[in-house]
């Protein structure tokens, strides 16, 4: 509640320097002053499995079958001289339902914020909240802290910033330099990353690029990332991303299902790796193959009993639902196949992630059609397997989300 009202003043705030900027640029025509954005409308049906093991007739995570969303995205910009001012307020208001009741939410909030002072040609200074992700993978994000996922396998999701100072050298178009202090973890959000310093350094060549992230974050170890990609051809790209960290609070689930759950605070420290490839076609269109190793993910036999001690207990299942692993296997493979973004009648993306871990699948779609210059219906859709004891398939069957969208001004 305190990060929303906050959320409020510091967006009635810099909506009024915003209109004091419009009135210096009237007046003086200094300022540059610019905006644009998107509305939304969508609804949303999500068929659950009402004996799932995680979330039994829904009595756990209450996850709404039904939704109806309004939403109104806005971009605001001003600049003048060596003073850059940018805004993403965020307007939401939704309905959702079960079979047994229903909620509203209402919501306005920024999701980045940004004061941006560029002092010399290779020094600037910038202060906010700023999506600190980086990184050519499309499944996750293993080179940041902040996001493991980078929400490029739902487009219709928002992500939302951290609160930061930020330094940043760049005395070329090669090489750069940043210093990050994070104060806080952004928006409705728990505040896990306060005082968290973070160092990035990257490089860009002619045909390759990388990068290396490092950061410590207070009672977690220090976190390393690494991230790089080589252009092989005109139509093949290959990558790579890879980090070692801990996290605040994992989860184990011994092999035997016999002993309980145990809850460390922090984990062991693990390393995941990403490798990926994408081919682009001469239509425009283009495939990402990538596979993932998760170390904070379970063996197999581990995650069998991971299902086992949440069917013995309703304890046990509220546990295992809110302490889980980003991903509870440890190998997993990802396609992503798209359309060109440039075509004039709209976008699509096809996605497919497979378990190696237990085998598990899931597969979605997305679909964009232009119904004019500025309004485009939308489509979201995820369908899971049957298996109740399966990572992907063990909370819903499917999900489905129809909408529009429309292009501001």
């Amino acid at each position: 509640m305190r990060d929303r009202w906050s959320g409020w003043l510091a967006g009635a705030a810099l909506c009024t320097g915003f209109y004091c900027g419009s009135l210096a640029a009237a007046v003086e025509n200094t300022w540059e002053i610019s905006w644009d954005g998107e509305a939304y409308g969508y609804l949303s049906h999500m068929d659950l499995r009402e004996q799932s093991l995680l979330n039994p007739d829904n009595s756990i995570a209450r996850l709404p079958e039904k939704s109806a969303t309004v939403e109104l995205r806005l971009n605001l910009r001003a600049q003048r001289d060596n003073l850059q001012l940018t805004m993403r307020p965020i307007l939401l208001a939704q309905e959702n339902r079960t079979d047994i009741d229903s909620w509203q939410q209402r919501e306005g909030y920024l999701s980045q914020w940004q004061i941006r002072l560029q002092s010399s040609e290779s020094w600037s200074l910038s202060g906010g909240r700023e999506i600190l992700n980086w990184g050519p993978a499309q499944f996750a994000s293993l080179a940041s802290p902040f996001y493991f996922d980078n929400g490029r396998s739902n487009p219709l999701r928002e992500l939302s910033g951290v609160d930061n100072a930020k330094l940043l050298w760049a005395p070329d178009r090669e090489q750069s330099l940043s210093l990050a202090w994070i104060t806080g973890s952004g928006h409705d959000r728990e505040d896990v990353w306060r005082d968290t310093w973070l160092l990035k350094a990257e490089h860009r060549g002619d045909e390759w690029a990388g990068g290396l992230v490092v950061s410590q974050t207070p009672d977690l170890d220090p976190f390393f990332g690494l991230y790089g990609q080589r252009t092989v051809s005109d139509a093949l790209l290959l990558y790579a991303e890879a980090r070692s960290s801990t996290l605040a609070n994992a989860l184990s689930s011994p092999a035997d299902a016999a002993q309980p759950f145990t809850i460390a605070t922090p984990s062991l420290r693990r390393t995941d790796a990403l490798l990926g490839a994408a081919y682009a076609f001469e239509s425009g269109q283009s495939i990402n193959l990538e596979y993932l190793h998760y170390g904070h993910g379970y063996t197999a036999d581990e995650e069998e009993a991971y299902f086992a001690r949440a069917e013995s207990s309703l304890l046990w299942a509220a546990q295992a639902l809110s302490y889980a692993p980003a991903l509870l296997g440890r190998d997993y493979l990802y396609l992503a196949w798209q359309s060109n973004p440039l075509e004039s009648y709209g976008y699509w993306r096809l996605m497919a992630t497979h378990s190696l871990t237990d085998h598990s699948r899931k597969l979605s779609a997305y679909v964009e059609y232009k119904l004019s210059d500025s309004v485009t219906a939308l489509a979201l859709g995820e369908l899971a397997g049957e298996h109740e004891r399966q990572e992907f398939s063990d909370i819903y069957h499917s999900t489905l989300t129809l909408g529009l969208k429309a292009a501001l001004p």
